[in-house]
């Protein structure tokens, strides 16, 4: 599994257990192609779909790169993969920072969590300190993310990313925090005129209720909340003809059938499935037919998919 969170993915696991569980016992549908009262996935963020299944690079491409970093990210953009998927937080000083973990010292030098420390500080971390390639040695540690050479390896803010990649197609997780970024994260995609090529989630049900009430046009993923998995059970939409509808599912490479995507497709919903870091897992994940894997290993994958461009 490489780099992979292995605390996060358990914790995440059993939580989507559920979810995955109810996928299964959706009720067949005599006409699977255009099943009432669901929503159509023709959202342009899907409409501009050119490869499937899409390679999604988790951090950036954490196991090749330090995550979520800008050396992750233009690793990941120059082997063209589809998407890019980041996580963000909110600063106290209300900035969109990159970051997998509250704490800081998870994967910097630092110490305190992000809600609680404003941006200049934060811009000043180095993001690949405690980052390993092989689970042993660490080449960044203690490196000086002031010098040019390893300024792409500070903690960067989402609106720098937005300002180099504005092409790029991201899933953007809201991490779980003290302090909702739905607020900010909706207003700079507005700015930034990036409504058409994000997907946000996150597995805070309040913080995708009031980013969803805030940007109705932005796609979203499903969350762990309540009213999400009923509307996952039942069909129910938020409200008819209402666009806030979520258009893809994220689940654990595990828990994902054949079953389960042919189930989530026949009621319009992409299938994304992560985190996928073995090359057979990549290859089984494919051959279930999902629309998007996350990786940290994007390299691989695209070879795998015979889409491997040099870097």
């Amino acid at each position: 599994m490489g780099t992979y969170d292995r605390r996060t993915f358990i914790k995440r696991s059993v939580k989507l257990a559920a979810t995955v569980a109810t996928v299964r016992v959706f009720p067949a549908h005599a006409n699977p192609i255009s099943p009432p009262n669901w929503q159509d996935t023709s959202h342009p963020f899907f409409v501009n779909v050119r490869h499937t299944p899409e390679v999604i690079a988790h951090r950036g491409g954490n196991g090749q790169w330090p995550g979520e970093t800008m050396r992750a990210l233009r690793g990941a953009a120059k082997l063209k993969v589809d998407v890019l998927e980041i996580d963000v937080f909110i600063s106290a000083d209300d900035k969109l920072v990159l970051m997998h973990d509250h704490e800081v010292k998870v994967t910097t030098e630092g110490s305190g969590r992000i809600n609680e420390l404003h941006s200049d500080y934060l811009t000043t971390l180095n993001a690949a300190h405690r980052w390993s390639a092989d689970g042993k040695s660490r080449p960044y540690e203690g490196v000086n993310v002031r010098l040019p050479k390893y300024q792409d390896l500070r903690v960067p803010l989402l609106k720098d990313v937005f300002d180099e990649f504005p092409d790029a197609r991201m899933v953007i997780e809201m991490k779980k925090a003290d302090k909702s970024p739905a607020e900010a994260l909706s207003k700079m995609i507005r700015e930034r005129r990036m409504t058409n090529k994000v997907l946000v989630g996150s597995f805070v049900g309040k913080f995708m209720n009031e980013f969803r009430r805030l940007s109705p046009e932005v796609a979203t993923s499903y969350s762990l909340s309540k009213d999400d998995l009923g509307r996952l059970i039942s069909g129910r939409k938020l409200a008819e003809g209402d666009e806030a509808d979520p258009r893809a599912i994220q689940l654990p490479y595990q828990l994902v059938t054949q079953e389960t995507v042919r189930r989530a497709h026949a009621r319009n919903i992409k299938v994304h499935a992560w985190t996928v870091n073995n090359p057979d897992k990549m290859y089984l994940m494919w051959n279930r037919g999902v629309d998007g894997i996350i990786t940290d290993y994007p390299g691989p994958l695209l070879a795998l998919l015979d889409r491997l461009r040099s870097a």
